[in-house]
């Protein structure tokens, strides 16, 4: 009898011993399982863009396609969910666009793509439990109805309490500044960025063509607003704000998003127009010399005339600062020796002068005619410097 019950009880510890490893085994499991399917979740984003445009920016100013069409590559390429709205719904004209740029190409010939930007989903529609983050995309057209429009107010605030990623770029930030939560602004005291009224002088609206400005309104609602030099790459962080302050900061604002969301950007080959301005930036405020060795190396990486542009128009607006001046006239020479336009080397040489350089005119001026010798406006400079 007792080696009965002996055996009974081992066989009961043999399946009770059996059965806690086999329910571990099924615990470890499902623990994988379930990390496995959270690893490959696909989060869910929505691009806000303006309902405000019309006839391609012809008669109302709409989305800033370069913003749109950048961020949504990167979007795309990471696997994400997408989505776009507009406050009207339907169909959303983009202001007037450059076709060629490679981004907007691939837009442009995405049906897919184009076919969701003629049938965006209304604001009003918007349910913040359905997105992950949201994308809310500049151009003028923001300006006049994406900072007025109810409905989106309420999805940003309800994607701020649920703690969603919310990032804007260039005049897309204005979307953020009468949103209220608990009678307070949002962007009070956010450390926040957005077109600025520099960028709105050298290359966009005035205070006469918009309602406001987007950083004197950002300011009067008691954001910390920051900038860097006009049409630099410059992006913010602040809990889950994220803020680029133009154009040229939509990649990095995209590629936070997807950091944001705990996935790593996959790797890709940066525009031209990309690597130009965040060489310029390196210039201006990181490493003077390694932008110069760089562009002797690599020149044909580089779109020449977009930096040499970018320092026409900062020496055009220094006027009497000659702090200001001399830093333009730097940046141009970061691709003289690489690239000739007499429309630009004209004023260059006008520069130099302004700066007291008569011999770098004068080199200026020299090449302008070697390259067109019937040049009138060389030929009339340089004889007044010679008078």
């Amino acid at each position: 009898m007792k080696k009965s019950f002996f055996k009974i009880t081992m066989l009961i510890l043999v399946l009770c011993t059996t059965s806690i490893q086999n329910l571990r085994a099924q615990v470890s499991k499902n623990s994988q399982t379930n990390s496995t399917i959270q690893s490959n979740k696909k989060n869910k984003i929505v691009i806000i863009v303006s309902s405000y445009g019309k006839d391609n920016g012809k008669q109302r100013p709409g989305f800033d396609m370069e913003e749109f069409s950048q961020a949504y590559l990167i979007f795309k390429a990471n696997d994400l969910i997408i989505d776009i709205a507009s406050p009207r719904g339907g169909k959303a004209d983009a202001g007037k666009f450059n076709k060629e740029k490679p981004y907007n190409q691939q837009i442009v010939q995405d049906a897919t793509v184009m076919q969701m930007l003629d049938q965006t989903i209304p604001t009003a529609n918007l349910n913040a439990n359905d997105y992950d983050a949201l994308y809310v995309v500049g151009g003028k057209g923001p300006m006049f109805d994406l900072v007025v429009d109810p409905a989106l107010q309420d999805f940003i605030a309800d994607m701020y309490k649920k703690k969603s990623i919310i990032a804007t770029i260039c005049h897309g930030t204005i979307a953020l500044a009468n949103i209220k939560i608990d009678n307070k602004y949002l962007v009070e005291n956010k450390a926040l960025t957005g077109y600025c009224n520099e960028e709105e002088k050298m290359f966009g609206k005035t205070a006469a063509d918009f309602p406001f400005l987007l950083e004197d309104k950002l300011l009067s609602r008691g954001a910390k607003y920051k900038k860097i030099d006009a049409m630099l790459p410059y992006m913010l962080i602040d809990d889950n704000l994220i803020t680029g302050q133009n154009p040229y900061s939509a990649n990095l604002v995209a590629e936070e998003i997807i950091k944001s969301l705990g996935k790593k950007p996959v790797k890709r080959d940066k525009f031209k127009d990309e690597l130009s301005m965040d060489l310029v930036k390196k210039f201006t405020y990181e490493d003077a010399t390694f932008a110069k060795t760089e562009l002797q190396k690599n020149s044909n990486k580089y779109d020449l005339e977009l930096i040499a542009i970018y320092g026409y128009y900062h020496a055009m607006h220094a006027k009497e600062d000659i702090e200001k001046l001399k830093k333009a006239v730097s940046i141009i020479e970061l691709v003289t020796p690489y690239y000739f336009n007499e429309d630009l080397y004209v004023p260059l040489s006008e520069y130099y002068l302004k700066l007291g350089n008569n011999s770098s005119a004068i080199a200026t001026l020299d090449k302008i005619l070697e390259k067109n010798p019937k040049s009138e406006r060389a030929v009339k400079l340089l004889g007044n410097i010679k008078k």
